[in-house]
């Protein structure tokens, strides 16, 4: 697995061992970062990366967050709860010097601590067939992660169900291979 572009273009990513992350393919997170910067979510077309704090919930490699990094986010956070996937995460923030704009937190997205600062992008990727994307939007929504128009990439399973929380508004929605990503935009309580 490699970064797709930016600064960081062709840095290999060390993954974490065992079934239980399962990193978005490069080819998907291309596309989705292509959307992203050409899809006309902020005035003038420019792109919602350029300058934001994003944060990458249910980080496992931290793959999104550093591909964001790469393309010119001002800062990350990475939260995730598995220790093997926080090692990798620490791994690649180290291959690719990002530390001071990374943030790497132990915690369950559907039970975030209180955010320091509203990220204007979200990546979510929780694991498939859990149920845990509506939660997750809700609970981090609540604790301050989410900006004002924050745009939210939701990864799941291309034949999960998925039904946004109040205060998000659909987007896009794309299909790739098993996997289907919505994008949203926070419109708040």
């Amino acid at each position: 697995m490699r970064i797709t572009a930016g600064i960081h273009r062709s840095r290999k990513l060390a993954v974490p061992a065992g079934r239980e992350v399962r990193p978005t393919s490069d080819r998907a997170r291309q596309a989705l970062f292509n959307i992203l910067e050409h899809g006309g979510f902020r005035d003038g077309d420019g792109s919602p990366i350029r300058d934001a704090h994003v944060l990458d919930a249910f980080a496992g490699s931290g793959a999104l967050g550093l591909e964001a990094l790469s393309r010119g986010a001002a800062g990350a956070a990475f939260m995730e709860s598995a220790a093997p996937a926080l090692e990798a995460i620490r791994r690649n923030v180290e291959a690719c010097r990002e530390g001071p704009r990374a943030e790497i937190l132990r915690a369950d997205a559907t039970r975030p601590p209180h955010a320091s600062v509203g990220c204007g992008v979200i990546f979510l990727d929780p694991p498939y067939h859990k149920g845990l994307a509506t939660p997750a939007l809700a609970a981090l929504a609540a604790a301050g992660w989410l900006a004002p128009d924050a745009i939210c990439c939701v990864e799941l399973a291309a034949d999960e169900d998925f039904t946004p929380p109040e205060g998000f508004e659909a987007l896009d929605e794309r299909r790739y291979g098993v996997a289907r990503i919505f994008l949203l935009r926070f419109i708040g309580p």
